[in-house]
């Protein structure tokens, strides 16, 4: 039987992987309506409205400088790493994207993990290897390839690594701290996103009729708030496998409300994902 506080931690994990792979999904559709930077934008400043709130609310304080500068680094890798999925989503390659990317942005985490933290017991390695093949098997589409399968898969690999430095940049902030850090983090996101959007001569987009846009935004500020906490309750490696089993619920969604096929290998998928993490919770 697991203590409490890692089970609270599992849990957290397993929440943040269904919000983010919500929020994935949204941010997908409206980055085929909105240039990515602009969706990112929107997004941003609604999650950092839903921060500040919360910040407020429970009266947390900013981190040191040490953690105001980790969490900067963390907030600059998850602009780059959500710009490129979303841009890799829009242009009809997810059954590239979305698995490189989060095996990728698993994968990094994991392995520091195991570094700075040791390695877990012979049957959470073992989760954690039936996590990384469920991630990929249930982001498969039918998807042909295109002319733009190199561009998907270039894309995927730059959003895997910037997923990949927020969590381990974000692993470095006080632990007792949740709200400020991502506040600090959501504030670089604004900022590069300004930047992009200076750069490429795009508008700032307008926040009316843009609410899919805005929706994105408070779904990836909650799934950041669920690591965090994910991260401070169980092994890091831990939070970041489960948190990024988030393909499926985004796969799930497409399936429901797109009413796109999920193929029989999609939902075995699925299967492994549930069998890797009952031998994570074991």
């Amino acid at each position: 039987m697991l203590p409490a506080t890692n089970l609270l931690g599992i849990i957290m994990a397993f929440t943040s992987a269904l919000v983010w792979g919500s929020a994935d999904f949204i941010g997908g559709l409206a980055t085929r309506r909105r240039d990515q930077y602009q969706v990112v934008m929107l997004s941003a400043l609604s999650g950092m409205v839903l921060l500040v709130l919360a910040a407020l609310i429970f009266g947390e304080s900013f981190p040191t400088w040490k953690g105001v500068f980790w969490a900067a680094l963390a907030g600059l890798a998850g602009a780059v790493g959500i710009a490129s999925l979303y841009k890799g989503l829009s242009i009809g390659e997810s059954a590239v994207v979305a698995p490189t990317s989060a095996v990728i942005g698993a994968g990094l985490p994991v392995a520091f993990g195991f570094l700075t933290e040791g390695l877990p017991d012979l049957l959470r390695l073992v989760g954690f290897v039936l996590a990384f093949a469920g991630i990929w098997i249930v982001s498969q589409t039918s998807t042909e390839k295109t002319g733009d399968h190199r561009k998907g898969f270039l894309l995927a690999v730059i959003g895997g690594f910037g997923f990949a430095g927020f969590m381990i940049f974000m692993s470095r902030v006080d632990s007792a701290k949740v709200f400020t850090p991502l506040i600090v983090s959501r504030s670089m996101v604004v900022l590069a996103a300004l930047i992009m959007l200076k750069i490429n001569r795009i508008s700032f987009p307008s926040v009316r009729g843009n609410w899919i846009c805005l929706l994105t935004g408070v779904l990836d500020a909650g799934g950041n708030i669920f690591f965090m906490l994910a991260k401070h309750y169980t092994r890091l490696d831990t939070a970041v496998v489960l948190s990024s089993l988030y393909p499926a619920a985004t796969v799930i969604l497409t399936g429901l409300i797109l009413k796109e096929r999920i193929s029989l290998k999609q939902w075995g998928g699925v299967i492994v994902c549930l069998a890797a993490i009952i031998l994570i919770t074991l």
